[in-house]
């Protein structure tokens, strides 16, 4: 007999729907599984063995056939157990096939008979919604995450003999109501706030400009200074994620397996910090079939990058294309996926490598060679798409015992999201968020300058040698300065400010 179940395959952060049909017929028994499966999906076969025995079910002892098609489409991982069994039972005559119809099945077997979590719940429920499917067949822990996408019947089952009752209509399974929205719910608290750095308001006010633009900055100072707890205190100051943001960084957490079991949507906006020692596929992505990297992982979010210098050449030249585009194409043999990367990067360094030169309190080690040999591990172009410079010196002592406290995030943060409120309305019906998204074409028609603006501007290229890029960054960077200051125009001050986060000389 013939049974026929629908399943679904990611492809990077898609699906695509798979037919998982098997056929028993009279021969020795065996089991073969074809369809381009790999090494977890043909060790399937054992779980699905145990599975059915252990769950008080009759293993069909015939030659069985299993197809996975279309089968061009690699298939990897155990998500394919349950449709699998599910065609067994069929197939054996142990379940009716009315019962499937406009229905997709997914879930690892355990080899009692209990379904399992499975990575990437998410872009298969919406890929179900998409082609018309009405039930989606899912482990019951993942059941939360498929039902954020609306319009889909959501079956959560806890094991292979309570799905094989619903299947007989012996006893129905009833499908996931939530029992509050996660959607709805407030994000939950930051690791830190600004109001507990002492001193650096000029830092601070960088760091403002760059949150509500979506600008990368680059602090460069001395041991101690403060620079990681600046940068882990940028995600208090930014905007609340969108529900399309927050869908769109639960579908990455969710196909990399980090989604976790008691968050079934993404509230918080992503703070990564990958040590220097990570690998290219680790930092961008890749590996032999690919999956999301740290800058994906970071996607409407912050990447910070600490000790910028001790990452390798290679690994931060990979940075280049998706600091550009928001997003980074993995080409294979077997195809090529795209990932998004729209992130804001915030990269820390100490200005030698003893970390003090140019401190007025602690004397340089180091010799000019070393400096320069130093500071030239990070290329010219990687610098030019770095919007703010910004210089973040040793804290004096008096500020560290003051016991008053700073301006708290909350405060910063409601500047901010008035300054992105007027960029959404800027770019209404445009895939542009915020001004570090704009093209040449849009800075254009959005950053005009007067007179006086474009002498300044001409001033400052000539002496700070600025290339185009980042002419055109510097204009993005004053557009943001005037959003915060609720400025239709682009004033004077405000590109002198934007000027002045530029790098006083370059370094190549």
């Amino acid at each position: 007999m013939l049974a026929k179940i629908t399943s679904c395959a990611l492809l990077g952060l898609e699906g695509t729907l798979v037919q998982v049909e098997v056929d028993t017929s009279l021969g020795l028994p065996s089991l073969v599984i074809v369809g381009l499966p790999d090494a977890a999906v043909k060790e399937s076969s054992e779980r699905v063995r145990a599975a059915i025995k252990n769950s008080g079910l009759l293993f069909p002892r015939k030659r069985i056939t299993v197809n996975l098609a279309p089968a061009d489409i690699r298939k990897a991982g155990p998500a394919y157990d349950l449709p699998i069994a599910v065609g067994m039972l069929i197939a054996s005559e142990q379940a009716w096939p009315q019962a499937t119809e406009d229905a997709l099945f997914v879930g690892e077997l355990s080899l009692d008979g209990s379904v399992r979590h499975i990575p990437g719940v998410l872009p298969i429920a919406a890929v179900a919604r998409q082609k018309g499917l009405a039930r989606l067949f899912v482990p019951a822990a993942d059941a939360p995450e498929a039902s954020l996408v609306g319009e889909l019947e959501v079956i959560p089952v806890r094991d292979l003999e309570q799905l094989a009752a619903h299947l007989q209509g012996l006893r129905e399974i009833p499908p996931y109501q939530p029992q509050e929205d996660p959607i709805s719910l407030p994000p939950p608290g930051y690791a830190a706030d600004f109001a507990d750095i002492k001193g650096q308001e000029h830092v601070k006010r960088a760091l403002e400009v760059a949150a509500a633009g979506g600008h990368n900055v680059l602090m460069v100072g001395p041991p101690g200074a403060g620079k990681t707890l600046l940068a882990r205190s940028v995600p208090s100051i930014l905007p609340t994620m969108t529900l399309e943001e927050a869908l769109e960084v639960t579908k990455v957490y969710s196909v990399a397996g980090l989604l976790p079991d008691d968050t079934p949507l993404v509230r918080h906006r992503p703070f990564r910090a990958p040590h220097h020692t990570i690998s290219h596929a680790g930092l961008v992505g890749g590996g032999h079939w690919p999956r999301p990297g740290e800058i994906s992982l970071a996607h409407r979010g912050v990447l910070f990058l600490d000790e910028l210098p001790e990452f390798g050449n290679h690994i931060l030249e990979g940075l280049r294309q998706p600091l550009e585009d928001g997003l980074v194409t993995i080409a294979r043999a077997t195809g090529t996926l795209t990932f998004p990367a729209r992130f804001v990067l915030i990269a820390a360094m100490n200005p030698c490598p003893c970390g003090y030169y140019g401190d007025p309190v602690r004397e340089c080690t180091c010799s000019l060679a070393a400096v320069t040999r130093y500071q030239k591990r990070i290329s010219g172009p990687l610098l030019d798409r770095i919007d703010i410079h910004v210089s973040v010196p040793r804290v004096e002592v008096h500020k560290l015992t003051d016991d008053r406290r700073g301006e708290p995030s909350a405060a910063i943060r409601e500047r901010v999201e008035r300054a992105r409120e007027r960029q959404q309305r800027r770019f209404a019906g445009t895939p542009f968020t915020c001004n570090g998204e704009m093209g040449p074409a849009q800075v254009r028609e959005v950053c005009r300058l007067d007179e006086a603006g474009q002498a300044l501007v001409r001033a400052a290229m000539q002496q700070l040698q600025m290339s185009a890029r980042a002419f055109h960054r510097t204009l993005k960077l004053a557009r943001t300065i005037a959003d915060l200051a609720g400025s239709e125009r682009i004033e004077t001050a405000h590109l002198a400010e934007a000027v002045q986060y530029r790098p006083r000389r370059t370094i190549s």
